[in-house]
């Protein structure tokens, strides 16, 4: 299960853009942010990439703003393709698997699977992660995650708009990652 409670302040989190610059978390403070974090090489996280690429679309007028960082060993060098392909409409680079985890408060004993979705608010507090686990439970209602993630999202972001409290779940499916 997710280490750290929420709500909290999202740290700092810096993305490397395929064209050499750096993506800061901070500078989307005042929208709401959905922050996936994927592998290139998933299956579903490609799945999931497509589905921001449309819920972009459809929640930028509401102030929303999808961000993707990609973490697999190779991510560095594939996430370009991965953009090209899959992340098409919203900002997708890279960072590191330490980051990732450092940024989630997880412990590396119990690193999460892919992908991850982080749901950010305006003020910059975290206040939900759907993400899987070791110990995920088998009847975890967002299991439906990996299924129609595309109704996931949108109902985490509708909550979210509406005010609504969100909360922290983990999710059961089977294991993508993480890799070194």
């Amino acid at each position: 299960m997710f280490a750290a409670p929420l709500p909290r302040k999202a740290a700092e989190f810096v993305i490397h853009m395929p064209d050499g610059k750096d993506l800061l978390l901070s500078s989307y403070r005042g929208k709401t942010v959905v922050l996936a974090m994927m592998f290139t090489d998933c299956p579903h996280c490609q799945k999931n990439a497509q589905v921001l690429s449309d819920i972009q679309k459809e929640y930028a007028n509401k102030g929303v703003q999808v961000l993707g960082a990609t973490f697999d060993k190779d991510a560095s060098r594939q996430v370009a393709q991965f953009d090209l392909i899959f992340a098409k409409g919203f900002p997708c680079g890279y960072t590191t698997n330490d980051k990732v985890l450092q940024f989630l408060q997880q412990p590396a004993t119990k690193p999460p699977f892919v992908p991850i979705m982080v749901f950010i608010d305006k003020t910059g507090m975290i206040r939900s992660v759907k993400m899987v686990t070791e110990d995920s439970k088998e009847d975890s209602p967002e299991l439906t995650f990996f299924k129609k993630p595309e109704i996931t999202i949108r109902a985490e972001l509708d909550k979210m708009l509406k005010g609504e409290k969100t909360s922290t779940s983990a999710m059961k499916t089977a294991p993508t990652g993480p890799r070194s």
